[in-house]
């Protein structure tokens, strides 16, 4: 399997690239109650300066033989707005890590102790765009850590649906589905007081070598005490320095 598409699976699981939810209705159609636990969920992280969470995840990745992998990533992530992000990607796959501290952006391969360094703009909303245009890496969960996480679904909603209820890990949720050209997704989000997501299903319907991806989210905190220090890498002694780019090339 390629590299470079196993190590974007992985990366898959812990953002959030633009968020369609697949439609329980045959007929695509809106139904206010979605959008609005949609919006009350995206309030709840807009609101917080900072936070962290950890994520559990399956991801089905397609290879070139035609057979399907199925991989399940566990990733650690720390927020610190409006321009730090660190990330630890563990589980099944290569493992990972990335820093932004406002001024670079830094892919590691703990176990290889390769990595990647480029400038970086000096905002989240500026850095994840660009790191995807510049480097091929997507994250799911991109839209999460926005100023604006609503506004940064960027694929306009086609449908959506309440489809019910369910509980996750004791926690009563609200099972959300939308659709978004190219892409159906599927969102729950707990009914408590916080209206923090719990589970989300990315299906992308017009790009067939992209993975389906389902993220289970566990121990949010948004009132965390982080240091700078922790979005700041340290090049190992012994580490290799490598392109970005020459990881998309890479087999």
């Amino acid at each position: 399997m390629n590299r470079f598409r196993l190590f974007t699976a992985c990366a898959l699981c812990f953002t959030f690239l633009p968020l369609p939810l697949r439609a329980a209705a045959k007929e695509s159609k809106i139904d206010p109650a979605a959008i609005e636990s949609l919006k009350k969920m995206c309030a709840t992280l807009e609101d917080a300066a900072a936070f962290t969470y950890e994520t559990e995840g399956i991801v089905e990745a397609p290879t070139p033989s035609g057979q399907t992998i199925t991989l399940f990533p566990a990733t650690e992530v720390a927020v610190k707005k409006p321009n730090k992000l660190r990330v630890e990607l563990r589980g099944e796959g290569p493992a990972f890590d990335f820093f932004y501290d406002g001024k670079t952006a830094v892919a590691y391969a703990p176990e290889a102790k390769k990595y990647s360094i480029a400038a970086a703009p000096p905002t989240l909303d500026d850095m994840l765009p660009a790191l995807e245009k510049e480097t091929g890496i997507q994250f799911i969960t991109a839209p999460l850590l926005f100023k604006d996480p609503y506004a940064a679904i960027g694929r306009p909603i086609t449908s959506a649906a309440v489809v019910g209820s369910a509980v996750i890990k004791g926690m009563p949720c609200q099972h959300l589905a939308f659709r978004s050209p190219g892409v159906e997704w599927e969102l729950w989000v707990d009914e408590g007081g916080k209206s923090l997501p719990r589970r989300l299903v990315v299906n992308f319907t017009d790009q067939r070598d992209l993975p389906r991806v389902l993220v289970e989210f566990t121990k949010w905190n948004l009132r965390p005490w982080l240091r700078d220090s922790l979005f700041e890498f340290s090049k190992p002694a012994d580490g290799q320095e490598i392109p970005f780019l020459s990881v998309q090339k890479s087999e």
